[in-house]
């Protein structure tokens, strides 16, 4: 299957619990030509990697409830960062709360090629404290 997407030079963090899942989405993005940092299955370690990594990180793909602990503190980081991310859920978009539900939503189990391209649509990331323009 040809994708129609190249990502070359792009660095995104992959959030995910699901093993499957996570491969997929880290398989997608490679062969899409990123640079994937990741899977992690928890916040502890999400945060780790956004506190590590930010300056690098063009997005994020976040799984909003990681083994039932939910990841408000990931989308926080990024947000503060400047990173942008796309939420992936289990459960029904509209149950993401603000102000997270301003960020892209896919249910799970999400197609490859809407995951790439949702993040091709996602904003230029912002250096912290540079607001975006709505």
């Amino acid at each position: 299957m040809q994708r129609p997407f190249s990502f070359a030079g792009r660095f995104y963090l992959v959030v995910e619990d699901e093993y499957l899942a996570a491969s997929s989405m880290v398989m997608a993005l490679e062969d899409a030509g990123a640079e994937v940092a990741g899977p992690v299955s928890n916040v502890a370690g999400a945060l780790k990697l956004v506190s590590e990594r930010a300056s690098e990180l063009d997005a994020a793909i976040l799984d909003i409830n990681l083994r039932g602990i939910m990841a408000h503190p990931v989308a926080e980081r990024l947000a503060e960062q400047g990173i942008p991310f796309v939420v992936v859920t289990g459960y029904d978009c509209d149950s993401v709360p603000e102000p997270f539900s301003m960020m892209p939503c896919l249910n799970k189990p999400c197609d490859e090629q809407e995951l790439l391209t949702v993040l091709a649509g996602l904003p230029v990331r912002q250096p912290p404290g540079v607001r975006r323009s709505i």
